[in-house]
């Protein structure tokens, strides 16, 4: 009963947080241009992952404000975005399908994902020039290379295409690892893998005893020359190393779960 009564308490606080969004994406943003909107996004997803109980660690250097780069990520959960948004206003590149999500999906649209119809024979290409505008802009750009969720004790292989985008407007890449832990054991619980729908998600998010707790390892990077002398299959099979070292890590006096 404590569990459903923290499920349905949690839930209510986001469900208006979540409304509070949309009307400041239907409001503020319609108009304000888009360095104007980055600190909004960054407090909104602060606020957003302490309603869900979510505890960030961040570690390691990200990028400045206003310096361009990419930011390649693991994928666990659709915590991931406002993770890595509370750090710094990122625009992801996304799927299509996430823009269907009810709610969640239209405040991921209106914050200023990127989205990918995989199937369309010209997607890359129409995504490609729309990143190159905003590293024109000074933005950061979220990729999950993955193309789908992981358990995130290990990293799937990576999909090399968007990469070409760095190597063309000349921007640094960071990579990102996210570990996620319940209490102080490393859990796969919080993943949203397989036919598990988001409010499956949400009952072991927001009624779980033991809050969520993500660590955002900033580990490595490349300069924007350095990526200019390499292929994206190099980048590509660089970043996944990088990554995949760091999520396999276990900090000493952690364990799995």
């Amino acid at each position: 009963m404590m569990a459903l009564g923290r499920f349905i308490f949690f839930g209510i606080l986001l469900f208006f947080w979540v409304l509070l969004g949309l009307a400041i994406i239907a409001g503020y943003f319609s108009w304000c241009s888009i360095h104007k909107k980055q600190p909004v996004i960054r407090w909104w997803s602060r606020q957003l992952l302490r309603l869900c109980r979510v505890q960030v660690e961040l570690q390691g250097a990200p990028a400045a404000q206003g310096t361009a780069a990419l930011w390649v990520a693991n994928h666990v959960s659709w915590l991931d975005i406002f993770v890595i948004n509370a750090v710094r206003g990122t625009h992801f590149v996304a799927k299509s399908e996430i823009r269907r999500w009810p709610l969640l999906g239209w405040l991921v649209a209106g914050s200023g994902t990127v989205f990918i119809e995989r199937q369309r024979r010209y997607a890359i290409k129409e995504v490609s020039k729309q990143l190159r505008t905003l590293f024109q802009q000074g933005q950061v750009v979220g990729l999950f290379p993955e193309g789908t969720t992981s358990d995130g004790l290990d990293v799937q292989r990576f999909h090399s295409s968007l990469f070409a985008t760095a190597i063309d407007a000349n921007v640094p890449l960071q990579t990102i690892a996210l570990r996620f832990y319940a209490g102080q054991k490393r859990s796969t619980r919080f993943a949203f893998t397989g036919d598990q729908n988001l409010l499956a998600n949400l009952w072991h998010l927001l009624g779980s005893t033991e809050p969520a707790r993500v660590q955002c390892v900033f580990v490595d990077a490349l300069t924007a020359d350095q990526c200019a002398d390499m292929t994206r299959a190099e980048i590509s099979a660089w970043a996944w190393q990088s990554i995949r070292q760091a999520v396999l890590d276990e900090p000493s006096g952690h364990s799995v779960q």
